[in-house]
């Protein structure tokens, strides 16, 4: 018995021995799941700068609708890492869009053709970072995308609201600044409006600037002094006093680039849409998704990049009927709004 028993213990030894060498390794050398988590690299964000105009990113017109467009974007996919740089002067485009390319950004927005020498610049110094500008087509790199929007048919929209709605048969037109591109909404709001009433006469003022309320809200009053009872602006933050002088004399006013009606809801009948907002998530998420293209990417109503603001509770049902007939028959090919002074002599702020 006494060897029977000192045999059983020699085995239970030997037993516990192996057990232990076959036992997990106290080292650095990980495998398995806690391997698959240390080795798999961290996903940076793609990252996207945004350099304002002279308007500022607080402007509720296209430099805040671009903003917007990228903090919802930010919002909803966690692979974006956005910021923006104000431009308090022209000075600043530069300095600004450097600022992004020493930080190594992905994609470097710039907001306004004013901005365009600047872009222009630095994508030529910069072949391999990718740009993307709103409301200019001039440049013509392979890094740089052109967001370019059909805002004639926008503004025909509001031109249409204008001149139906108008009970003096005088409306007004404040215009930021003056140039092929910006004479686009000038052109459709007037086309639109003398559509549905050609004896209709149209104020129009450029104010030469988009950052100036007190010369908006100038030009305003003085067509209000001579008979405008509707007053549309394509002025950015200038659109702004433009805004205020409309509320101060009781008559309405037509927003621009997005749906102003909050501003003043009394007074802001309705709002030409222009999707700045669609369009900078759009170049974004093609950067994501290595899918970047330079070149012009047009928005227009065919593909919901312009319309008229979704607020008509000032609007008659006949002119919503209006409006929408027109942007069916636009959309569709039917109607093509003008796009040049030649079709539409009345615009008379041509350079």
């Amino acid at each position: 018995m006494n060897m029977k028993k000192m045999l059983a213990l020699l085995l239970t030894l030997v037993m516990v021995l192996s057990l232990a060498a076959c036992g997990p390794k106290n080292n650095d050398n990980k495998t398995g799941d806690d391997a698959s988590k240390t080795d798999v690299p961290e996903v940076q964000p793609v990252k996207i700068g945004m350099v304002t105009d002279v308007g500022g990113v607080n402007d509720q017109s296209f430099n805040q609708g671009a903003w917007e467009g990228l903090q919802d974007l930010a919002s909803k996919n966690s692979n974006f890492e956005v910021h923006y740089l104000e431009s308090a002067t022209d000075a600043d485009y530069a300095s600004n869009i450097q600022n992004f390319l020493d930080e190594e950004y992905d994609l470097i927005i710039c907001v306004g053709f004013m901005l365009a020498d600047a872009t222009r610049e630095a994508a030529e110094a910069n072949p391999e970072q990718n740009f993307a500008i709103v409301d200019d087509a001039s440049i013509d790199l392979p890094n740089v995308a052109c967001l370019m929007f059909s805002q004639e048919q926008a503004s025909y929209l509001v031109g249409i609201v204008a001149g139906m709605m108008t009970e003096t048969n005088n409306v007004g037109y404040v215009q930021g600044m003056v140039n092929p591109n910006m004479n686009l909404f000038g052109i459709g709001f007037i086309s639109g409006v003398k559509s549905v009433n050609p004896e209709a006469t149209v104020q129009q003022y450029n104010a030469n600037n988009f950052g100036d309320p007190a010369v908006g809200s100038t030009a305003a009053v003085n067509m209000i002094t001579n008979g405008a009872d509707i007053i549309y602006h394509a002025a950015g933050g200038t659109g702004g006093g433009v805004i205020n002088a409309c509320q101060e004399n009781g008559i309405y006013a037509i927003g621009v680039d997005s749906d102003q009606s909050h501003i003043a809801p009394e007074t802001i009948i309705t709002s030409a849409m222009k999707r700045v907002d669609v369009a900078c998530q759009d170049i974004s998420l093609a950067v994501l998704n290595n899918e970047f293209t330079g070149g012009v990417h047009q928005y227009s109503l065919e593909n919901g990049g312009v319309g008229i603001a979704p607020t008509q509770d000032l609007l008659t049902q006949e002119v919503i009927d209006a409006v929408n007939d027109a942007m069916t028959k636009i959309a569709a090919g039917e109607v093509t709004v003008p796009t040049t002074v030649e079709e539409c002599p009345d615009f008379t702020l041509a350079e």
